[in-house]
């Protein structure tokens, strides 16, 4: 409770800063059964020029096992500016939304990646937080096995540590800003840049 209570205190703050979704992906009942909808088979075949780049040998975040509202919203901000990234941008804008939802759908269905297991959070923020700093546990959101939860919190657990370490780096320079109210941004602000480490580190060795 200590945990939720100290979530809606950041986001209500960052509703106060910033009025509007860092993102025009409204979650409707109508866009969550779109998504949910979504044909693997024709992502499969969309998915084949992805692969050049999401692999184990690049530097590109995995996205076997990933939700699909999240890869969903992320390739719709991609498109829409949203969130940056020249390649990316290029690689989206041809995408229609069922182009997007359909790839969602492949990956979204594909065996995530595992860890090696026995993670260590020196920092203890991922599953209990820092009161002291209003910091939630990373666990209130992601889930205590860095699985991912609700609408599009992405899944955590097995994910490549570097991405994950320049992910949260890109949230605490402000240059990653498609956080919705902007969330992200407020709590990677707090962290160190060795806590950011090692918090990469530790869910990237989950299971």
């Amino acid at each position: 409770m200590r945990a939720l209570t100290l979530v809606i205190s950041i986001l209500l703050v960052a509703g106060n800063a910033h009025a509007a979704p860092s993102t025009r992906v409204a979650w409707t009942p109508q866009t969550l059964r779109f998504v949910k909808s979504g044909n693997g088979e024709h992502g499969k075949e969309l998915a084949q020029s992805c692969a050049a780049c999401h692999n184990p040998t690049n530097p590109a975040p995995q996205l076997e096992g990933q939700l699909a509202t999240y890869l969903y919203r992320q390739l719709q901000d991609f498109k829409a500016g949203s969130r940056n990234d020249p390649v990316m941008t290029a690689m989206s804008s041809p995408l229609s939304d069922q182009d997007m939802a359909d790839i969602a759908a492949w990956y979204a269905g594909q065996e995530p990646f595992r860890g090696t297991g026995g993670g260590d959070d020196p920092t203890r923020i991922a599953n209990r937080g820092d009161p002291t700093r209003m910091e939630p546990p990373c666990a209130v959101c992601h889930n205590g096995g860095g699985e991912g939860e609700k609408v599009d919190t992405p899944r955590l657990a097995g994910q490549k540590a570097g991405y994950l370490e320049k992910t949260l780096m890109d949230y605490k320079s402000g240059s990653r800003a498609n956080d919705v109210y902007h969330r992200m941004r407020l709590i990677a602000g707090k962290l160190s840049e060795t806590e950011i480490k090692q918090l990469a580190e530790y869910y990237g060795k989950l299971r």
